[in-house]
């Protein structure tokens, strides 16, 4: 299968290169998402999208990594969460749809 589009990248002298917008983007790779190398016998590397077991956001692990810190040094911080709040959040997001699969806009990269 020919190629539809060719682009390059250059090594550093510690050997590490930018993958190009381009190929980011047909990966729909974002940072420190995984890039998964097959090399065939004939020498060429095909890159792919490292599919993960569990995919994990790394700001929200980061987030509830720090949220299970703070709650092992100060457990007297916990509070039960309010019936009124509770509430008032349905009342935000009832009838909001969300498409968890849908890229993002420029904007929101």
């Amino acid at each position: 299968m020919p190629a539809t589009l060719e682009v390059e990248s250059t090594l550093t002298d510690r050997y590490q290169t930018t993958v190009p917008e381009t190929v980011r983007r047909a990966l729909r790779l974002g940072k420190r998402d995984k890039i998964h190398y097959a090399i065939r016998s004939s020498g060429e590397v095909v890159l792919t999208r490292a599919e993960t077991i569990e995919a994990q956001d790394p700001v929200l692990g980061a987030f509830l990594d720090l949220l299970a810190r703070d709650i092992a040094t100060q457990p007297q911080r916990l509070q039960a969460i309010d019936a009124s709040l509770v509430q008032r959040l349905h009342t935000l997001t009832d009838g909001v749809d969300v498409d968890l699969d849908a890229a993002l806009s420029a904007d929101d990269e």
